[in-house]
């Protein structure tokens, strides 16, 4: 299998699922003969031409506007938003109208598209390139939130979420675009959406992250395993909505602790759900309260303060050995 960086996963799943369904249309800022920011459609402009990945004006109601038009008429767009921090300006479609068709129409006709948008930090951008938003699209019914954490889930994910008949907001997160390199199948592989994975077995805590956080989370849980002689369990959610309650309350009815790791702000996020669900489920198993290690409530500083802002090693670290502790 060849190894791919997050970014090419996402370029490959793209270029298969056009090939393989003529419906499949990719439009957005620069995304045709500059082939995307961070090229995440190289290649696709000169394969598919310009009927089917379409440079669009700097106008994200617009984009989406046009998404929806597109996919009401059979096609299967995949809306590309350049950063997240410009993506608010199309949440009146997203909501008044993508998330309402199945509703609206007593379930006669879908909107099949797909909304992606590069999002999080650390990698020294400007402002409204950096924001961690994915509570507020979570929060719109009839919306499918899906966060892949590196390049195998991202082409599978992503794949699932161009079939899907229902809008999927499709967060990638930049910091791991190109971090590290996974195998990824050459032939055809689809996750489902709504499902976490457990990537590692443990019996005496459990910690939640997505995304960016899952590659970070994973070397300090190898170390406090080590140090403390213990099995922590790590849940990578994919799904932020619907989310995968029943696995996490399952693995916590296992270890009795949990710590969630994300990069949002902590008030009123998908932590305090994820939270929410263990009361709800698994409540008279926990042995410790639930620990948030999360980014803090404020906008996101410019550079030189942004890795004092983002969850680092230590302070997981801090976060599980306490909850160990208690």
């Amino acid at each position: 299998m060849p190894k791919m960086t997050m970014v090419q996963a996402v370029s490959f799943a793209l270029e298969q699922e056009m090939a393989k369904d003529d419906s499949v249309i990719v439009l957005g800022e620069d995304v045709g003969m500059d082939e995307g920011v961070f090229r995440a459609t190289a290649g696709l402009y000169k394969r598919f031409g310009e009927r089917r990945v379409i440079d669009t004006p700097l106008a994200e109601s617009a984009i989406l506007g046009t998404a929806i038009g597109m996919a009401l008429a059979g096609l299967k767009p995949v809306a590309e938003m350049q950063f997240s921090g410009f993506s608010y300006l199309m949440i009146a479609q997203l909501e008044g109208h993508a998330s309402r068709f199945r509703a609206r129409s007593q379930a006669q006709w879908t909107c099949p598209l797909v909304v992606r948008m590069p999002y999080g930090g650390a990698v020294r951008a400007l402002e409204h390139h950096s924001e961690s938003r994915e509570a507020l699209y979570g929060h719109i019914p009839g919306v499918k939130v899906v966060i892949p954490s590196g390049p195998r889930n991202a082409r599978a994910l992503l794949i699932a979420a161009i079939r899907d008949p229902d809008p999927v907001v499709f967060m990638e997160p930049k910091r791991s675009y190109r971090a590290f390199r996974e195998e990824v199948p050459e032939e055809e592989e689809v996750m489902e959406i709504g499902k976490a994975q457990v990537v590692r077995e443990g019996t005496d805590l459990t910690v939640v992250a997505w995304g960016a956080m899952v590659p970070i989370v994973l070397p300090v849980v190898q170390e406090v395993e080590a140090k403390r002689g213990v099995k922590i369990e790590v849940i990578d959610l994919l799904t932020i909505s619907p989310m995968d309650a029943n696995l996490i309350a399952a693995a916590v009815k296992k270890t009795g602790r949990c710590v969630i790791v994300q990069e949002a702000p902590k008030t009123i996020s998908v932590a305090s759900e994820i939270i929410a669900q263990i009361n709800d489920k698994a409540l008279l198993y926990l042995e410790a309260p639930v620990k948030r290690v999360t980014n803090f409530d404020v906008v996101t500083p410019y550079f030189g303060r942004e890795m004092m802002y983002i969850p680092s090693p230590g302070r997981i670290h801090r976060a599980i050995e306490e909850t160990l502790d208690f």
